[in-house]
């Protein structure tokens, strides 16, 4: 049916794959571009722009994958803080009354989104939460106390959000890490998360999984902005690796995490940052 559709299309067709490394099986980015050799198609040409924010995604593609894309990389740079002020103040423009706006506050939004990547769309996130919550406390002046409190909520959400999404294995990769960063571990390589991961899953009686598989959630982690990843290059002697460590508040993400918590038990690292009311037999 696809493979009609395209053809009916007839020309050349160029196939927009936003967040293309949100892919869970690679193998349409190998028949896409072999659509005419393999005879599926006879009167269009297929085209293919992936979109991603994953400089490493291409690294985890199949090697048949990539022989069959013969792909050219495109790097666009992120926006910087007076890029993203001029964005800003084109929306505030439309958003807001005139003199709504304390001075500084888009400048402050601007300064935020170009610590985080130079993303547009988390400064106009902000810009947004702050507006509502001038609204929700009945304010007629959005201040850079507003911007800042935005910016916690948005941030404690974002935490959550990610973190409830994620799998049982990856809720225990995560409070290994979190462990290891208390006990200032970090940057550390997987291998040496893999113990501490390990006992972790082997106290709640699940089997912890294959090294890969452990690496994907780090990965995941990674794409989420949870974790960093560092790649390290030590030459033919060390080769390349990646080093991980916390990037996010880890006060929320203990608390995103307190199912996994409760359940694995409270390591002797995270003591302070849970509730003081737990019991002793709360601790692993």
């Amino acid at each position: 049916m696809l493979w009609e559709e395209l053809d009916s299309c007839g020309g050349t067709l160029l196939i927009v794959l936003d967040e293309v490394d949100h892919i869970q099986d690679d193998s349409i980015l190998y028949q896409l571009p072999r659509a005419r050799a393999n005879e599926n198609l006879s009167q269009a040409k297929i085209g293919i722009i992936g979109i991603s924010n994953d400089f490493s995604f291409r690294d985890d593609l199949s090697p048949k994958v990539k022989s069959s894309l013969c792909e050219e990389e495109l790097q666009f740079p992120a926006y910087d803080a007076q890029e993203l002020i001029e964005i800003l103040q084109q929306r505030a423009d439309a958003a807001f009354r005139d003199n709504v706006l304390d001075t500084g506050v888009i400048e402050l939004c601007a300064a935020y989104g170009a610590k985080d990547a130079g993303d547009a769309r988390q400064s106009l996130d902000l810009l947004m939460k702050a507006g509502d919550l001038a609204r929700d406390r009945d304010t007629e002046t959005i201040t850079e106390d507003l911007v800042r409190d935005a910016r916690e909520e948005l941030e404690r959400g974002r935490i959550r959000e990610g973190i409830t999404g994620l799998t049982q294995h990856g809720h225990l990769v995560l409070y290994a890490l979190i462990t290891l960063e208390m006990q200032n571990e970090t940057p550390i390589r997987s291998r040496d998360i893999r113990p501490r991961y390990t006992n972790f899953a082997e106290q709640i009686g699940v089997d912890p999984l294959v090294p890969r598989r452990m690496r994907d959630h780090l990965g995941e982690l990674s794409m989420l902005g949870i974790i960093s990843a560092v790649e390290r290059n030590e030459g033919r002697r060390g080769g390349t690796y990646r080093e991980y460590s916390i990037d996010m508040d880890v006060n929320m993400i203990v608390n995103a995490l307190d199912e996994t918590v409760t359940e694995v038990g409270i390591h002797e690292s995270i003591v302070d940052l849970v509730d003081k009311d737990r019991t002793l037999s709360d601790y692993s």
